[in-house]
């Protein structure tokens, strides 16, 4: 799926209203670098987890997937958690500083992995079909 449609759908999950997908294109960018590597069968949630725990935020990462409050982030967490290439690939494609992406995504980022995991997991199947399940 294109970006730009990819973006949409992530903005549709996190009720942004038409015109105002910034963060889902955000959102979408991230997923599609993380999906890059080609180990996650399509699914780049499992990556963003993996990269999340590994970052040192697995326990807030955890609460957006288990069927409890979400435990929020601030950007400078997540810009430590994450790749420092990856963050400013999507801050580029964004066409903002890493530090503002980073922010954006601490906002983000707990709304759609709470949205795309109802089940308490990381489900099986390709982004799209997860968001679209979701819409």
């Amino acid at each position: 799926m294109a970006g730009n449609d990819l973006g949409s759908l992530l903005g549709g999950l996190i009720g942004e209203g038409e015109g105002k997908g910034r963060d889902g294109k955000l959102l979408a960018t991230l997923l599609g670098t993380l999906g890059d590597s080609g180990q996650l069968g399509g699914n780049p949630l499992e990556g963003l987890m993996r990269e999340l725990t590994e970052g040192g935020l697995g326990e807030q990462a955890r609460s957006w997937v288990g069927t409890s409050a979400n435990t929020a982030v601030s950007g400078p967490e997540i810009a430590q958690a994450l790749p420092y290439q990856t963050l400013e690939h999507v801050a580029q494609q964004a066409g903002c500083s890493p530090e503002q992406a980073a922010d954006r995504l601490a906002e983000a980022l707990p709304k759609v992995v709470d949205r795309l995991t109802p089940r308490g997991e990381v489900p099986q199947g390709s982004l799209e079909d997860l968001i679209r399940q979701q819409l």
